[in-house]
């Protein structure tokens, strides 16, 4: 199996490739460098692994929600590579793949992704891990303001990325348990996309290129002059 996942959803950039039973990426924090940095990445990767991109089986992409042009970027990539090669396309959820940045723990802590969605809001969605590598959501992704955060109930959290870093204290706030760790410097990595991906094939969850969407979830991308004088 060879597959090449992409994440640039967000201020990482990051490329993975499963290859066999081995996984390798790269990645680096690299705002507005994205379009520069992933193609070459890919093919870093590639020659590492000592094959060329007709050797493929799939292309994953972390599909958002982020920056508008960052999933937009990484979704056309995956598209364009798939539509060239005639392979399928996993579209992995940014916040899934960033809530396995989270340390392992038992089953029954909760994790909680959150993005910095700016404009005073935040992407987030919460999750358990499933005991398999996977993970099982126990809510949906939304973007809202950080008090206004409704949570499930769960006895223990893990609490992970940017979002962290603006709103720890609001969100502390929502918890519904002990909040057992928190990194605010966490971003969604491919290494993780492909993880998800791998499950996602072997189910029989691939799809045709051209059905690979990028999930925005913000309807509009910029504050009105309206809005930025009252912000």
């Amino acid at each position: 199996m060879n597959l090449l996942a992409i994440e640039t959803a967000t201020e990482a950039c990051s490329v993975a490739l499963i290859h066999g039973q081995e996984l390798i990426a790269r990645s680096e924090i690299a705002p507005r460098r994205h379009t520069e940095l992933v193609l070459p990445m890919a093919d870093a990767l590639l020659a590492e692994a000592g094959i060329d991109r007709h050797a493929l089986d799939a292309i994953a992409v972390g599909r958002g929600p982020g920056a508008f042009t960052g999933v937009r970027l990484g979704v056309s990539l995956a598209q364009g590579m798939a539509l060239g090669l005639d392979l399928p396309v996993i579209t992995i959820s940014s916040l899934a793949a960033l809530a396995l940045e989270a340390p392992e723990e038992g089953e029954e802590t909760a994790i909680l992704a959150v993005i910095d969605a700016r404009m005073g809001e935040i992407y987030a969605a919460s999750y358990r891990r499933d005991g398999h590598g996977g993970l099982i959501a126990l809510d949906e992704e939304r973007i809202c303001t950080a008090d206004s955060l409704q949570l499930p109930v769960a006895s223990a959290w893990q609490v992970v990325g940017t979002g962290w870093a603006t709103y720890a204290t609001e969100l502390s706030q929502r918890l519904t348990g002990t909040l057992h760790s928190a990194d605010g410097v966490r971003y969604p990595q491919a290494a993780h996309v492909a993880e998800l991906a791998l499950a996602e094939f072997n189910a029989g969850r691939a799809q045709a290129p051209e059905l690979a969407l990028p999930v925005y979830l913000r309807d509009k991308v910029a504050l009105t002059l309206v809005e930025q004088g009252k912000a």
